[in-house]
């Protein structure tokens, strides 16, 4: 007997990995997508014989069973039970090629390959290798099929992109390397899911069940905050991050997993809402499951999910903090594209998915996935989460004064304030597209009001009581007045707007105006109660910046504008990690309603320009200039240019200004060398103690070598 010998293998990676869409990851194993056949040579020895009988088997997890999908044991031309087959292809002498199919719901992950070959009654077998299987978006029997090509590129193979932020009237552009091709990521990304609390529960289990995204993008949803399971992301929101990475100064996702991974999975310090958005879509783009970051503007965070924010202040206009209930200016989560066959085939589409850790599900920190079809019908009793998210971009704004004698009054509601402008990254460019009308019915509409009413009767929300809403059509109002409990609002004789007078750039005294009119012909006199706060973006205080009162008398029907100013002086040392503001005016009469405006500022980037000097092609470096000024009028010092791009630099680069004069400029200049062609996303900051971070970036045509 002389048992077949193999001298190697040829994983024919680059055919391969052509035909599967994995050519961008950086490994030199073969990457395959589940459902579609791959191609692989063996070469002889010795010679086949006669009768020589070949199985193969791929196996996959710790403890591969058949039972649970993870073991695969087929033979040339019969197709196994578990779907994966064999055929032997027409070979030159010595070798022999083989195509390999795998099912279109094979479970995903590193698998073994191995050949047994029955020679008489003579048993050998070879390890042929190891492959890594993903989910397929090209195939259109997998549960995560796309049909369209140019969304496919976006959302499985775009490895860069833009994450909204800012205000619902100052939506501002932020650039994010998600990297899911980078050396490691992908590794890592399978790591995530081997460090899952199910899989330590029970790993056989846990990898059976990696067939499926819905249970997948669940684990993932879990494991990039580090609540529960040693996660990726700590989160962090007030304010002080000396232990760990300012939010903030995150430009992706690359850095951050490699930290935890290099790390022993030590959880990084310290995330907020679009890092965890930005690290989940690198993950799940890297497993196969197309994915994208949606912004929610005025994203209302709903503790107890009955449809209400209630947000307390007291008479001069400060926050009181009586309700864990909040209203954030945005908040990031990520949507993925897979089949419900769990809740049906009108629920299919985009999944929403929220890796902050805001509310446990079923005992973990975790969200989702919660159908976009779900939440816009009201289905708030599906799995998984569509309660939350409904809130989220449904519950009412209720403002009260709390009074020192604990007494307190409504003086404003507003239906319309929550889930504004709900945002993504455009197919194929930067701009924004509003996705908006994938959540919710046009506000006002029959259609809006009807699925509000189904889902507060299957929340069990009581339309009395403790929860009240105000009578559609709903009111629309930039200021709000006091309402009576029993009686039906009165009208509101004073009106009042906050306006900027320029736009505040950092550095320098911000101008405003607070515009009062009388709107009858009564003469009166109104107390103003002005304050200005820095603010984290979820709304929430960090330091008093101005506190001033003002009486101010106003005749019949007139209309004055009376000035203020925060100086730099007054908010430098409250804005040195962030550049948010919240201005609130409470306008008080004798007799009569209590008026509250509110005015959120963000204090815009000062100039940031980036030049590449000279064509950008694969393997050839090329300089690029970057030209940044100091916005302040006082020297600052340690400050660090960093830089990053997938496919331009393969780790952060950084580099130290060591003093910047007064309002001086700069140059900088340094070196790239791309090493992949096709469009990139070139992202500068300019990180320094003395302001918030300057962020920048430029997109690059590399050109093959």
């Amino acid at each position: 007997f002389l048992a077949l010998k193999i001298a190697n293998v040829n994983w024919q990676s680059k055919l391969n990995k052509a035909a599967h869409h994995t050519s961008d990851y950086s490994s030199t194993e073969a990457i395959l997508r589940r459902g579609q056949p791959f191609n692989i040579t063996l070469n002889l020895q010795t010679t086949v014989q006669p009768g020589d009988n070949f199985t193969f088997i791929a196996s996959t997890g710790p403890c591969p069973a058949e039972s649970q999908q993870t073991k695969a044991v087929f033979n040339l031309l019969e197709e196994d039970a578990s779907g994966w087959s064999a055929t032997q292809e027409p070979s030159e002498p010595g070798c022999m090629n083989f195509t390999i199919f795998s099912p279109a719901n094979a479970v995903i992950g590193r698998y073994k390959l191995k050949l047994q070959i029955v020679s008489g009654n003579k048993v050998s077998s070879t390890l042929l290798g190891q492959f890594v299987l993903l989910f397929n978006p090209w195939c259109p029997n997998d549960d995560v099929y796309m049909a369209n090509e140019k969304e496919r590129q976006e959302y499985v193979l775009n490895d860069s992109g833009i994450i909204f932020q800012g205000l619902e009237k100052y939506i501002q552009q932020e650039a994010w390397n998600y990297g899911q091709f980078e050396e490691d990521i992908l590794d890592i990304s399978l790591a995530i899911l081997d460090r899952s609390l199910n899989h330590r529960q029970d790993p056989a289990v846990d990898v059976s069940n990696r067939n499926n995204p819905i249970y997948v993008s669940r684990v993932v949803s879990a494991m990039v905050n580090s609540n529960d399971e040693k996660g990726v992301v700590e989160g962090k929101w007030n304010g002080n991050y000396c232990s760990g990475t300012n939010p903030l100064q995150w430009s992706g996702s690359v850095t951050i997993l490699r930290k935890w991974y290099r790390g022993r999975y030590k959880p990084v310090r310290y995330g907020q809402c679009w890092v965890f958005a930005g690290v989940m879509c690198t993950v799940l783009r890297s497993l196969g499951i197309p994915t994208r970051v949606i912004t929610n503007f005025n994203s209302a965070h709903d503790r107890n999910i009955n449809l209400s924010i209630d947000n307390y202040i007291d008479i001069s206009g400060k926050t009181l903090h009586l309700t864990e209930d909040s209203v954030w200016n945005f908040h990031v989560w990520n949507e993925s594209w897979f089949i419900r066959r769990d809740l049906g085939s009108f629920y299919d589409g985009w999944q929403v998915l929220d890796a902050t850790p805001q509310e446990r599900s079923k005992g973990i920190y975790r969200c989702g996935p919660a159908s976009t079809r779900a939440i816009k019908e009201g289905d708030v009793n599906l799995d998984y989460d569509s309660s939350f998210l409904f809130a989220a971009v449904n519950a009412d704004y209720v403002t009260w004064i709390h009074y020192s004698n604990k007494r307190k009054e409504r003086i404003y509601s507003d239906s319309r304030k929550i889930g504004k402008f709900i945002s993504t990254k455009a197919v194929g460019t930067n701009c924004r597209v509003d996705v908006t009308a994938n959540y919710k019915y046009p506000e006002g509409s029959l259609k809006e009001r009807q699925v509000y009413k189904k889902a507060r009767k299957l929340l069990g929300v009581r339309s009395t009581g403790k929860r009240t809403k105000i009578a559609r059509p709903r009111r629309r109002s930039s200021v709000a007045w006091r309402q009576n409990m029993a009686q039906p609002a009165q009208k509101p004789s004073i009106s009042a707007k906050l306006i900027l007078d320029a736009p505040p750039v950092i550095g320098q005294d911000i101008l405003f105006t607070l515009a009062l009119r009388n709107l009858i012909s009564d003469f009166k006199t109104i107390k103003v109660k002005l304050r200005a706060s820095a603010i984290l973006y979820t709304r929430k205080p960090k330091a008093e910046i101005l506190q001033l009162s003002r009486s101010i008398k106003l005749g019949s029907e007139e209309v004055k504008e009376i000035s203020f100013k925060i100086s730099y002086s007054q908010y430098k040392n409250s804005l040195k990690d962030d550049r948010k503001i919240l201005v609130t005016a409470v306008c008080e009469t004798t007799q009569e309603a209590s008026l509250l405006v509110e005015k959120d500022i963000v204090l815009q980037d000062p100039f940031l320009t980036i030049e590449v000097l000279g064509p950008t092609v694969v393997h050839k470096a090329v300089n690029v200039q970057v030209t940044l000024t100091n916005p302040l009028s006082e020297v600052v010092t340690d400050c660090e240019l960093r830089a990053e791009g997938s496919g331009l630099l393969k780790e952060q680069l950084r580099i130290n200004v060591a003093r910047m004069a007064p309002m001086e400029s700069l140059t900088v200049q340094f070196e790239i060398i791309p090493y992949k062609s096709g469009t990139r996303l070139l992202q500068v900051d300019f990180v320094c103690i003395h302001f918030s971070d300057i962020k920048g970036f430029v997109m690059l045509d590399v050109a093959p070598a």
